[in-house]
């Protein structure tokens, strides 16, 4: 067969269900083989940079790889943030990019460039296609890569002239293996530990929001009453009504929840990384006894030195702790502090439930709101901007994988493109992506994929005409900010001329009832909001002075 159709078979074989990209001449044998399957659905989009956040959310919240393609030059450089965004965020993607015939790229030649290396800093492997019998175990090899703990992007180039030459191979079948599991002698080294702590915490990262290590979790936490910190991207691996939820961590600054670590005589991290919240930010001191449960072996760090390295698959971890806690009869803390910063926080939570404004709507009064109106197992997407912290902060979970925030490579632009994603994966849910005016508009152009796809879902865009984060940042450190004001379209005719639903809220009474709206209209929906970021500073003056509850 031909080439091209051999790496068609390849991934249809490892079971790719979705294809997002913009193809260009040198993807053109590779886009007509793929015409011919019945089994991946291309998905066109309209920038290569939402092609690749739709297949970061795809791999997120499937646990799969899905392909993101973009032709050479040009294309794989738009795809490269996405990428980059993707794979800090531990997502599994397959980058597919084509590239002119391997008789020219020896020398200067139109549109080429060297683009396997440009990926190599932002992906787990990149390679050229250099011979067609070579695509089965590149295709085998890509995905395992992908998939393997922990997940991110891997990246395959097709030059044009290899895509069309004969092969007589054929596609490998994949083969799953089991992930190592840690040895008995170090989990029981890290049970004694917590065993004999006074008053240990855990501090969850991405990794816990695998469906099997949040359910493991779950039990441990039951059997033993230890509360839960998560990042950002934990959000979910416990459930927020359970008493040992102690909501989010990893604002820049101490928080209620940060009491809670610092009182604690032992920090349990399950599959933290440090690239969303670092560790001199709450183990400033260098004092803290840390166990460290993780696929991978601790980052070198000064301010995160374990005692103890659990590593190996978490869920099983988790398991091997749960069958100690039943072998001890169960494990009792005393940890009045911890029920203390939840107590606390969750006031901070409902402070502004019933908040009656007109004009300008406060962050805390969206987020109750949009709360109330999500279901347990609906998906909320941040965009990156001011928005993000009060989100990170009050908007919280009972289910893994139903608040994606990007928090490790932190792209603008995300959201969008992101719900396209969700809605195919999840059409059944309610999928409400929240936007600042900045971050919606550098993907604005998606909004005619999601009308062409008919998809059923809500973006919310916090609208303070400016990069409200910026500004945020530097009126903290230099008591203003520069030029950062910007002007924005009249939305309801954006909304109109791609085709969507539009509304635009200015009364916080009246925004519950809207967003609910947003859900029962055929086709995507744009809803407005005046956001009052008058309230960042008195955020910032508030995490400045917190006291910790006894």
């Amino acid at each position: 067969m031909k080439a091209s159709d051999l790496f068609v078979k390849c991934l249809e074989e490892e079971g790719i269900e979705y294809i997002f990209g913009v193809p260009g001449e040198e993807n053109a044998d590779f886009m007509m083989s793929l015409e011919e399957s019945g089994k991946i659905r291309f998905v066109l989009c309209r920038h290569e940079q939402g092609a690749a956040f739709m297949a970061e959310i795809y791999g997120r919240l499937t646990g799969e790889p899905a392909g993101c393609l973009g032709t050479l030059g040009p294309g794989a450089t738009n795809l490269i943030t996405g990428v980059a965004d993707a794979n800090m965020d531990r997502a599994p993607m397959l980058v597919l990019t084509g590239q002119g015939a391997s008789t020219r790229l020896h020398k200067e030649s139109h549109q080429v460039m060297d683009v396997v290396h440009m990926f190599e800093p932002v992906t787990k492997w990149a390679v050229q296609v250099i011979h067609p019998n070579n695509i089965p175990e590149i295709v085998r090899k890509a995905v395992r890569l992908a998939r393997t703990e922990k997940p991110g992007a891997t990246h395959i180039e097709l030059p044009e002239d290899i895509a069309e030459l004969d092969t007589s191979a054929t596609p490998m079948i994949p083969r799953r293996f089991r992930r190592p599991v840690p040895a008995d002698k170090i989990v029981n080294q890290a049970f004694d530990l917590i065993k004999n702590a006074k008053r240990p915490v855990i501090l969850a990262g991405n990794g816990a929001i695998r469906k099997r290590a949040a359910k493991q979790l779950r039990i441990f936490c039951e059997k033993t009453g230890i509360g839960v910190a998560s990042t950002f991207m934990a959000k979910g691996c416990v459930d927020m009504d359970a008493p040992y939820c102690l909501y989010t961590v990893g604002l820049q600054a101490k928080d209620v929840v940060s009491c809670a670590i610092d009182a604690a005589d032992v920090v349990v991290t399950l599959g933290y990384d440090m690239v969303e919240y670092h560790p001199m930010l709450w183990n400033d001191q260098k004092d803290k006894r840390i166990i460290h449960l993780d696929f991978l072996p601790a980052e070198i760090d000064e301010h995160y030195h374990p005692e103890v390295e659990v590593v190996g698959d978490l869920a099983h971890a988790l398991w091997m702790l749960n069958e100690r806690v039943d072998e001890m009869g169960g494990l009792k803390f005393d940890l009045p502090n911890q029920a203390a910063a939840r107590r606390d926080m969750k006031l901070e939570l409902e402070q502004y439930k019933d908040d009656d404004t007109d004009g300008l709507i406060r962050p805390q009064k969206v987020l109750w709101d949009a709360r109330q109106v999500m279901g347990p197992n609906d998906v909320l997407l941040s965009d990156v901007g001011a928005h993000k912290m009060w989100i990170a902060r009050h908007y919280q979970c009972h289910e893994p994988n139903t608040c994606l925030i990007p928090n490790g490579f932190c792209s603008m632009g995300f959201a969008l493109p992101g719900a396209v994603a969700a809605a195919l994966v999840h059409p059944d849910r309610r999928i409400l992506a929240i936007c600042g005016d900045a971050g919606f508009l550098m993907n604005v152009q998606e909004m005619e994929t999601a009308r062409r796809l008919n998809l059923n879902f809500t973006v919310m865009v916090w609208e303070d005409h400016g990069y409200g984060l910026i500004k945020w940042k530097q009126d903290n450190h230099f008591g203003r900010h520069t030029e950062l004001d910007f002007g924005n379209p009249d939305w309801m005719k954006l909304a109109d001329a791609f085709g969507w639903n539009g509304h635009h809220v200015t009364r916080s009474r009246d925004l519950a009832g809207a967003l609910e709206a947003t859900f029962t209209e055929s086709g995507p929906s744009l809803l407005v909001v005046p956001i009052d970021y008058r309230e960042n500073a008195l955020l910032t003056k508030r995490l400045g002075n917190i006291q910790c509850p006894i």
